[in-house]
């Protein structure tokens, strides 16, 4: 009787999960999040490819070609304009050398700090926010 009810709260649990995790990987907050599954080959990408940069377009940004790994091999993604997002920066892919392989990080928005403002400079006034009286006033120049 135990067995037969451990099986029943299993079997329930494993029909249920999907209907469970489905709405949560569309929505708006999945959007956002994301989750990588790190992938780590020996195969060291080639040398990249130098791509002429469009000249620079408001509203956008530039995101650099990169090498992806696709089954078996290295393939060209070429550079492409993005709608810029306020207040972040977009981080290129790349990859980098771990545990004698080669692992991809993709390309994600970072938020923005200001170099010369260690502690940011969120209206963009030039006024560290650490001494600005009024740091979300985007019309104060």
């Amino acid at each position: 009787m135990m067995k037969r009810t451990l099986y029943t709260a299993l079997a329930a649990a494993a029909i249920s999960t999907p209907a469970l995790i489905a709405p949560a990987m569309f929505s708006p907050a999945a959007a956002q999040a994301s989750m990588s599954v790190g992938l780590t080959i020996g195969t060291p990408p080639p040398a990249p490819v130098y791509e002429v940069v469009p000249a620079p377009r408001a509203g956008y940004v530039w995101a650099p070609g990169y090498w992806n790994w696709e089954g078996s091999r290295h393939a060209w993604h070429a550079g492409y304009w993005m709608p810029e997002r306020r207040g972040y920066n977009w981080v290129p892919d790349r990859w980098s050398q771990v545990h004698g392989g080669w692992n991809h990080e993709q390309g994600h928005w970072d938020r923005q700090v200001a170099n010369s403002h260690p502690w940011g400079d969120r209206d963009h006034d030039g006024v560290p926010n650490r001494f600005d009286n009024h740091p979300n006033n985007p019309y104060r120049r």
